[in-house]
C-alpha cells in the first residue's frame, strides 16, 4: 500500500510540474524563464498524499460500514435458530398427526367394511329364518297339540286409542278366563 501511495505521488508531482513548464518536464528545453519553486513539487505530493489517505479511509469506513450492515448479532442468530426449531417442530407434528389421520381412515374402512359383511350375513339368515318358517304348520301345531282356538265375537272387543299412540294393559281383562 506504502509502494502504491509513493507512486501516485510521484505521477501528481510529476503532472503539476509539467502543466507548470509549458506541457514538458523541468528539466527539458523549451520552458518558461521562471524558476521552479521547490515548495510547489512539495505541496502537490502532499496534496496527492492527502487525496489518497481520504480515498483510503473511505474506503475503509464504506467496508467497516458495510461488515456492519452485514454482520449478524448474537441475538438475531438465537432468534432464527428458535424460530427454524418452531417451524421444524411445527412440521414434525404435522407429519405425526397426518399418520394418525390415515391410520383412523383405515381403521374407519376395515371397520365399515366390517359392518356391511355383518349386515349382509344379518340379512340372509333373516331370510333363510323367514323362508324356513311354515305359517301352516305353526297354526296345525298350536290349534291341535296346543288346544288354540279362534276367538269368538263375544270376547272380541273393540276400543279406539287418542292419536297414535299404543295401549299398554295395567289390569287384567274384564270377562277373561
Amino acid at each position: 500500500m506504502a509502494a502504491e501511495a509513493r507512486k501516485m505521488v510521484r505521477r501528481e508531482a510529476d503532472r503539476s510540474m509539467a502543466g507548470r513548464s509549458g506541457g514538458t518536464m523541468a528539466g527539458k528545453a523549451g520552458g518558461s524563464a521562471v524558476r521552479k519553486r521547490a515548495a510547489d513539487s512539495y505541496y502537490g505530493a502532499r496534496r496527492a498524499k492527502k487525496t489518497l489517505k481520504t480515498k483510503k479511509t473511505l474506503s475503509e469506513n464504506t467496508l467497516r460500514n458495510r461488515e456492519k450492515a452485514n454482520g449478524i448479532g448474537k441475538g438475531y442468530v438465537f432468534a432464527i435458530a428458535v424460530i427454524c426449531c418452531a417451524i421444524l417442530l411445527s412440521c414434525i407434528r404435522y407429519l405425526q398427526l397426518q399418520t394418525e389421520l390415515t391410520a383412523v381412515k383405515k381403521q374407519i374402512n376395515r371397520l365399515e367394511t366390517t359392518y356391511s359383511q355383518l349386515k349382509e350375513d344379518n340379512d340372509a339368515y333373516e331370510s333363510q329364518i323367514t323362508s324356513n318358517v311354515d305359517l301352516d304348520a305353526i297354526k296345525k301345531v298350536a290349534i291341535g297339540r296346543l288346544g288354540m282356538k279362534y276367538p269368538a265375537d263375544e270376547q272380541i272387543r273393540t276400543y279406539e286409542t287418542e292419536g297414535r299412540s299404543y295401549v299398554r294393559q295395567f289390569q287384567d281383562v274384564p270377562g277373561a278366563k
